[in-house]
């Protein structure tokens, strides 16, 4: 998690920055929620310098990794990913703090069986970016993240040689960005979802 007063800019045309703090706070609750429920989940890490993050984090057991740099996405994850290896985990998934839809069931279907050395990208509703990265071992890739990431992760665990898949998870899909990922967010909670309350509740839909 990036700091609050930095996160989701592109969401300022349509809320105010009180609101905008409010929402990404709501969506790390969110997730935080989802992962709480998920079977597979062992443990989790927090790479932030957030204040606001490093209590919910605390508040959930998690444990917080400071992120001094803020060298962005890719940096943060490999920080977590060799805190995670000193830990001996044998598989980890990387997440994004804004997708309040995250369901915890799809994520166990995710990595219940993952093969001994496998890479699954789960691809953001356009199909571009990547917002999950499960990697069994922790280290059998470099995630690559931003633009045109989920080729980009492909590529490389090709190149590798590392047996991937490109995974579709709905709850995983959105991830709240623009103006037209809050109408996105609207229509799934019309459509039944049952998941980002907390977002939902922030945005004031």
């Amino acid at each position: 998690m990036k700091r609050f007063g930095a996160a989701k800019q592109r969401l300022a045309g349509g809320i105010d920055d009180e609101r905008r703090i409010a929402v990404v706070t709501a969506m790390l609750e969110d997730v935080f929620e989802a992962l709480g429920e998920a079977r597979s989940i062992e443990r989790t890490i927090v790479v932030t310098s957030e204040p606001a993050a490093v209590e919910l984090a605390a508040a959930e057991g998690a444990e917080v990794l400071p992120d001094p740099d803020e060298g962005g996405h890719s940096g943060a994850a490999l920080a977590g990913v060799a805190r995670a290896q000193e830990l001996g985990a044998g598989c980890v998934v990387l997440l994004p703090g804004d997708c309040p839809l995250l369901d915890p069931r799809e994520l166990d279907r995710l990595l219940t069986g993952m093969p001994e050395r496998f890479v699954a990208v789960v691809p953001d509703r356009h199909g571009t970016g990547t917002n999950a990265l499960a990697l069994t071992p922790p280290d059998a890739i470099e995630p690559a993240f931003g633009e045109g990431s989920c080729a980009r992760h492909v590529g490389v665990a090709r190149e590798a040689g590392v047996p991937y898949a490109i995974e579709d998870l709905p709850s995983l899909a959105l991830d709240l960005d623009t103006p037209a990922d809050v109408v996105a967010l609207t229509r799934a909670l019309a459509a039944g979802g049952k998941r980002g309350k907390r977002a939902a509740r922030a945005l004031g839909i």
